[in-house]
């Protein structure tokens, strides 16, 4: 599901960020993420919108719910109904259902295509000279190292070829490093600009290797969310106006003093994480929310392509509930 930049501005200036008269009762609904999420720059959709009282404004009393252990530990807490929803990888949301029968889907889009930079110690100066060398990865049945395995075959280095040691959180794998136990990273930012200002050196990008994915996805119980489709429908509105926030160059000044507060970014850092994403438009972030369907595709091709599930898959449309995005982007 695709939102046309134009239509986005038509919606804002028509007033729709505007609470409906039925939002007076407000909805409780409880909010999954992991620390190392909240410790990073794929957070900032969600603390703009709780930063600017997004979810008040649409009428939901809105609960962040803190996962500190492994990212799949989110589609946990859905299952075991500590969360209404959760800020779920689409590789995890996929996996689940297929491998364990999960029936839990994706009802609003977060990131994109995140630009995971492959750091490394200064004295690498191209990809090939990390054969055989240590590399701090995220979960490899995860879209990061998939991903991150793409930039790596793109310059001639095959998953064999590396010495791989699964590192969950960007945190977690720059101490790995920068206490010398890892030759290379991937780190997301603004820990990858701190680092090069630590004179590590980025040898790649994984939007250089794969241009079109579905990163991260809001994701909830299929049960759940047909019982509780006013919630849903208020927090796609709470989270387009967050999107809608961060691209409006108005609020550059705001976002990078937020940046600074929330993960200790330099002002130098915060303006270059901002000129990643949108100069030019990278589509990081989406519109107002929407699923990248085309952007599912590609994953469900990791997925098949590491060997994590096998083919043939359902259609992508299998892992989505669009009724709750087509009706909060309606007005």
């Amino acid at each position: 599901m695709r939102i046309h930049p134009a239509l986005v501005v038509a919606l804002v200036l028509a007033g729709v960020g505007a609470p409906a008269a039925a939002q007076t009762d407000p909805l409780a609904l409880r909010y999954a993420q992991t620390g190392s999420t909240w410790r990073s720059v794929f957070s900032m959709p969600m603390r703009v919108a709780v930063k600017q009282g997004y979810f008040a404004k649409h009428g939901l009393k809105f609960t962040m719910v803190p996962i500190e252990a492994g990212a799949e530990e989110s589609l946990v807490a859905l299952k075991e109904d500590k969360a209404d929803v959760a800020h779920v990888a689409t590789s995890f949301l996929i996996t689940a259902a297929m491998l364990r029968g999960a029936d839990t889907v994706a009802i609003a889009g977060e990131f994109n295509n995140p630009i995971y930079t492959l750091v490394a110690k200064p004295w690498y100066r191209s990809i090939p000279e990390l054969k055989g060398r240590r590399i701090g990865m995220a979960d490899m049945s995860g879209a990061v190292s998939l991903a991150t395995l793409a930039l790596f075959e793109k310059h001639g280095l095959k998953k064999q070829d590396l010495n791989i040691r699964v590192i969950e959180g960007t945190s977690a794998r720059f101490s790995c490093l920068t206490k010398d136990d890892c030759e290379a990273v991937p780190l997301g930012q603004p820990q990858d600009f701190y680092a090069e200002r630590q004179g590590f050196r980025i040898l790649g990008a994984t939007n250089e290797a794969v241009p079109e994915f579905a990163y991260t996805v809001t994701a909830a119980r299929r049960q759940w969310a047909e019982s509780n489709k006013e919630a849903l429908v208020r927090y796609v509105r709470a989270m387009r106006d967050a999107f809608v926030y961060i691209r409006d160059p108005a609020s550059r000044a705001n976002l990078v003093l937020w940046m600074e507060e929330w993960w200790k970014s330099s002002e130098e850092s915060a303006n270059s994480t901002l000129d990643l994403f949108f100069k030019p438009e990278k589509n990081v972030l989406p519109m107002a929310g929407e699923i990248n369907m085309k952007g599912v595709e590609q994953v469900m091709r990791f997925l098949v392509e590491g060997g994590v599930v096998k083919a043939p898959l359902p259609s992508a449309e299998s892992f989505v509930d669009l009724r709750y995005l087509r009706e909060g982007l309606a007005r």
